[in-house]
């Protein structure tokens, strides 16, 4: 039997979603704390991996068990020994062939960036000091839509077979005078994409690349061109669909 477990996270103290052999993970405490309920050895399998210090605002994993389980009790009972930054929001059964990674047909992520100093935005946003042109940003943000092949974005060195995504939505929105978050959706996302993407867009928003040069930036492949890998504070998974 298989159950989908529907859950949100702050990033802060964990080294990402993936269970790391040196370090503590979202998953690694999830799957530690549903065997201790189940009372058998359980594994989970995530939608994705999120890196270190990034933030689910929702996330889902799928385990198997050979008998049934009460989902409204398990969500209770997780709820009460999972640490104060991780909510599980629903645990249902679900078809055997549905799977939390590769039945997902599309991903959202959201990334936060303020350009006034503000002592409460600094957790979960980044603080840019200058000012940026964001019509131009969104501009180029569409531009994204037109690609495949997202190779400038991937991290370096990883083994990573195809680095072709279907990108849906990329738009920046205002959220008050000095305050933005970008919104990409995609069918899948290679790793550090986002950020590496953002940071593309931002050297655009600074006038340091042209639309022109943004294109080339994709076309190249080359992940020296593209801009910085912008901290993973800021970066929330929003909401995953299947």
């Amino acid at each position: 039997m298989r159950y989908f477990i529907t859950l949100s996270y702050d990033g802060t103290r964990y080294h990402g979603w993936q269970i790391q052999p040196n370090g503590v993970s979202v998953q690694g405490e999830l799957q530690r704390c549903l065997s201790l309920l189940l009372r058998e050895e359980v594994s989970i399998t995530g939608a994705g991996r999120t890196d270190a210090g990034v933030h689910a605002r929702m996330m889902v994993a799928h385990f198997d068990i050979d008998h049934e389980v009460d989902g409204v009790q398990l969500t209770y009972k997780l709820n009460r020994v999972l640490p104060f930054d991780i909510a599980v929001q629903e645990v249902r059964r679900v078809d055997d062939d549905l799977h939390a990674r590769f039945s997902a047909v599309s991903r959202t992520y959201h990334y936060y960036i303020y350009t006034a100093k503000s002592p409460f935005e600094r957790h979960y946003g980044c603080y840019l000091h200058y000012q940026l042109d964001f019509e131009l940003m969104n501009q180029a943000a569409r531009i994204l839509m037109e690609y495949e092949d997202f190779g400038a974005f991937c991290k370096s060195h990883t083994d990573v077979k195809t680095t072709l995504c279907r990108v849906t939505v990329a738009v920046w929105h205002q959220t008050s005078a000095n305050t933005w978050y970008f919104e990409i959706s995609a069918n899948r996302f290679l790793r550090n994409m986002v950020r590496a993407v953002v940071g593309t867009l931002i050297e655009v928003g600074r006038h340091r690349l042209t639309l022109e040069q943004f294109r080339q930036v994709i076309e190249g492949r080359r992940r020296s061109d593209a801009g910085e890998s912008m901290p993973g504070n800021a970066l929330f998974l929003e909401r995953i669909e299947y």
